[in-house]
């Protein structure tokens, strides 16, 4: 990812509180740029606290619209940097409801925050009128915020979300409050009994998301995996083959379908069927493991998260591999999902973990 120390200093300079105009393009962009903007971090708390100093607690909602903007960019940049000195100005924006949106953005960001942020997150989501053909746009914002941040006051409002929208027939948002309570895993058991009956729900997506959220909080394979077995037939296969991949040995049953997804026309297909088999079934199918991920990679190079994710699992195994990491380190910019910052370096770490594991420099 390289040293990129100087560049971010340069803009911190510009965090000028009597240039509000440049001081909010300079805070949105080291926004952007987590974890390379790390060096920023003091700047960032010191351009917060004199704005809070010279305006008062309630800039966030200041009506001045440049020095508002810069102000909640700033705090924004910070959350995202996990720094619990955002903190206060979110919990403004949140009890305030002014420019809620942008603090439920970044609240994920604070876990060491969760016990403060949790309740008023839940209380939202819980108060949300999901009755409305398009719920509030906030809602998803709101469940993804409880997920990453994962603590247990936000189960009640998360199985209501559940129930609700599953009532009025969203699915889109269902399945993502559905997704939220399998993050938590068994500390989230007692949703199950809401959870179970959407396992045969109308929408696939919603199907899938259940079958994952049983065996995340039951742990029962016995009950997980014929339900999932059942959606390697579905588009929510790929879904449904992680899944498998984590109940592990036990999911044996599901072998016979994975290898023959292992000639399916779409890469995804083939690289999630094939990370799911070594989870499934480790050494036995290293050779047409490898084979496939490479193949995919090559073919795609967005699969590049994903495959390193599997070799980065498969130790030793992944030496055939070796050729085409060193490569994708060689590049001056690498492939995976979104091509952002934080892609890649995520792309880089798993890279040298893998180089580490197989005693390579």
């Amino acid at each position: 990812m390289g040293e990129h120390t100087g560049l971010v200093m340069l803009l911190t300079e510009c965090l000028l509180p009597e240039d509000p105009y440049t001081a909010a393009a300079a805070a949105e962009t080291l926004g952007s740029l987590p974890p390379v903007s790390e060096p920023a971090r003091e700047a960032l708390a010191a351009y917060i606290g004199a704005n809070l100093a010279a305006h008062g607690s309630d800039v966030w909602a200041t009506p001045h619209p440049l020095r508002r903007r810069a102000h909640q960019e700033a705090v924004m940049a910070l959350a995202r940097l996990g720094d619990v000195r955002a903190l206060p100005c979110l919990l403004t924006a949140l009890d305030t409801g002014c420019d809620a949106w942008r603090a439920i953005q970044v609240a994920g960001h604070l876990s060491s925050a969760a016990e403060e942020l949790v309740p008023t997150l839940a209380r939202l989501l819980a108060e949300a009128d999901l009755s409305k053909q398009w719920p509030h746009t906030d809602t998803g914002t709101l469940i993804s915020a409880l997920a990453e941040l994962r603590h247990p006051a936000g189960l009640p409002a998360l199985t209501h979300a559940v129930s609700a929208a599953a009532r009025h027939e969203h699915w889109f948002t269902a399945t993502s409050a559905v997704n939220a309570l399998a993050s938590f895993g068994p500390g989230a058991a007692p949703a199950l009994m809401v959870i179970r009956p959407l396992t045969d729900a109308e929408d696939v997506d919603l199907r899938a998301a259940a079958a994952t959220a049983v065996w995340e909080l039951g742990r029962n394979a016995a009950e997980s995996v014929p339900r999932l077995e059942a959606l390697l037939d579905s588009h929510c296969n790929r879904d449904a083959a992680d899944t498998l991949g984590r109940i592990g040995p036990p999911a044996q049953t599901a072998v016979p379908r994975l290898r023959e997804l292992l000639d399916a026309g779409y890469e995804w297909t083939r690289v999630h069927a094939a990370a799911a088999l070594w989870d499934i079934e480790g050494e036995a199918e290293a050779d047409i493991v490898m084979q496939t991920l490479l193949a995919a990679w090559e073919k795609n190079d967005a699969t590049g998260n994903y495959v390193l994710a599997c070799l980065d699992r498969m130790g030793q195994a992944a030496a055939p591999a070796l050729p085409r990491i060193q490569a994708e380190l060689a590049l001056p910019q690498r492939g995976g999902r979104f091509r952002s910052v934080d892609n890649d370096a995520e792309v880089q770490r798993l890279c040298r973990a893998i180089l580490t594991c197989l005693h390579h420099p």
